[in-house]
């Protein structure tokens, strides 16, 4: 197995990216060593996370949705030792800049919205599975819906093909949403809608430095951390 000596090598999941790339400059302080971001997505490609993890390669810190990261514990691939929550996001809807404002306030506005829609982006993480698996079908409208939906993978985030216009409307997480160019009135599902998802770093288990990881881990969950986290759409949790 390659040895990264002097790298300290991150897989995080689309949600905390923008957060994690604003505290580079404190994470390689803390390290002192160069901060590699291996991957920041979580869907089915060649380059995704569970695949890249399943190959064997090397990560020093893994951060996915807690259901997700439960998983790769149980599948060998992150140490259950001190894995921790340290954000919280909700998920969001956007349009292409430049189109009216779709003044979703309710379920009604929601169910509406996705009617008229012509094409509607999902992503292959939380917020996706939630989308295809839950929201439409509470909402009675599965049928129409998910014939004109599609799922945004290969590590392309949701937004970027709104922007391009080849949708109209589009799910993912706010802190995913909000980074991207070219969309507009990026806003969090109605309340009785929502879901919240738990995001949660844990050490990768072919890391060279697990004692380093895990203070990088008790760093993230500091309120060193909040003002990033916070900023990028996510709410932090202190350990």
């Amino acid at each position: 197995m390659t040895t990264h000596n002097n790298e300290f090598r991150v897989m995080t999941s689309g949600a905390f990216t923008a957060a994690y790339k604003a505290l580079i400059p404190q994470l390689e302080q803390l390290t002192g060593k160069t901060i590699v971001t291996v991957t920041t997505s979580i869907g089915t490609g060649d380059t995704s996370i569970p695949n890249r993890l399943k190959r064997g390669e090397v990560a020093d810190l893994v951060i996915v949705a807690d259901g997700v990261l439960r998983q790769f514990i149980t599948d060998g691939y992150v140490l259950a030792e001190q894995v921790t929550i340290i954000a919280r996001s909700m998920m969001g809807f956007a349009v292409r800049a430049g189109a009216p404002d779709p003044a979703i306030r309710t379920a009604d506005d929601l169910r509406a919205a996705l009617l008229t829609a012509k094409g509607i982006g999902y992503s292959a993480s939380e917020s996706g599975k939630y989308f295809t698996t839950e929201l439409v079908q509470r909402l009675g409208i599965a049928d129409q819906v998910l014939p004109k939906s599609r799922l945004v993978g290969g590590g392309e985030r949701v937004g970027t093909v709104i922007a391009r216009g080849e949708l109209d409307f589009g799910f993912q997480q706010m802190s995913e949403l909000l980074p991207v160019p070219g969309i507009a009135h990026v806003t969090p599902l109605p309340p009785e809608l929502q879901k919240v998802s738990n995001f949660t770093a844990g050490v990768g288990a072919h890391s060279p430095d697990p004692a380093l990881a895990r203070k990088v881990i008790a760093f993230l969950a500091s309120k060193k951390a909040h003002p990033a986290i916070t900023a990028s759409g996510l709410e932090p949790v202190s350990a």
